[in-house]
């Protein structure tokens, strides 16, 4: 997103030659297209469409999705917007993220201003989506993301803290909890924990090799990047939004 607030963002692109080293060819998206919101897009099941989770942050919180198809690699250049999914009257969600399930199905999982994590399903390939519910994992107002590993598990890194009377939250617990359906979810790990410290906008992915990358913010001074084998992983009680002890 470019702009100078938030309500006169719009979306640009640059394109990678030599997978993800460098970026060039920036170029702007259409007309009220804005591009994923933080969260990494996902290719479709029929390998040509990419569906991106977007959300805008003015006259209340809400969350969109973009579609294009692909060609030689490339957007086409037509893209559909789909959504707003609801109103921001139960929840104020933004920065969507998505799970693919074995059955076809497709979940995101949203922060929100609401202390939880919410989440909605598709059975259409994204074409619609169903009302946003929450699930039992806290959220402070701030960035998740979450994989689907090769094995079909899901894996979120997130911070597990609530956003309290004003809406914004602590950050200085990151975490990473596992899960076969998306919505009942196990410790893994807690990847940082300091009282003042701030941990926080993750993102994750699995590489061919079947390693996990993850990289956030580390105390707003530099990026941090962990390595994860998900094989080795050790799976632990399961979550509610209480206190991860």
């Amino acid at each position: 997103k470019v702009g100078p607030n938030p309500r006169e963002w719009w979306g640009e692109m640059m394109v990678s030659y030599d997978r993800g080293r460098t970026f060039r060819d920036r170029r702007r998206l259409p007309e009220e297209i804005d591009g994923p919101v933080r969260c990494k897009p996902i290719l479709l099941a029929d390998g040509e469409t990419l569906l991106s989770g977007s959300s805008t942050e003015y006259d209340g919180w809400t969350i969109h999705f973009e579609k294009t198809v692909l060609k030689d690699g490339m957007p086409s250049g037509t893209w559909k917007r789909i959504g707003p999914i609801e109103p921001a009257t139960t929840f104020n969600a933004i920065q969507p993220t998505f799970l693919q399930h074995k059955d076809g199905r497709l979940q995101v999982l949203c922060r929100t201003k609401e202390s939880v994590l919410v989440t909605s399903f598709s059975t259409d390939q994204g074409e619609t989506w169903s009302k946003l519910e929450a699930i039992d994992l806290p959220n402070p107002n701030a960035g998740i993301e979450v994989v689907t590993l090769q094995d079909g598990r899901h894996l979120l890194i997130y911070n597990h803290l609530g956003s309290g009377k004003t809406g914004w939250g602590r950050r200085g617990l990151l975490n990473l909890a596992i899960s076969d359906d998306g919505l009942t979810w196990r410790k893994v790990a807690i990847l940082e924990q300091e009282e003042k410290g701030e941990f926080s906008y993750p993102a994750i992915i699995q590489t061919d090799d079947g390693l996990v990358h993850m990289s956030y913010t580390w105390k707003r001074q530099r990026i941090k990047h962990v390595v994860v084998d998900p094989s080795q992983i050790q799976v632990g009680d399961v979550l509610t939004k209480d206190n991860w002890d």
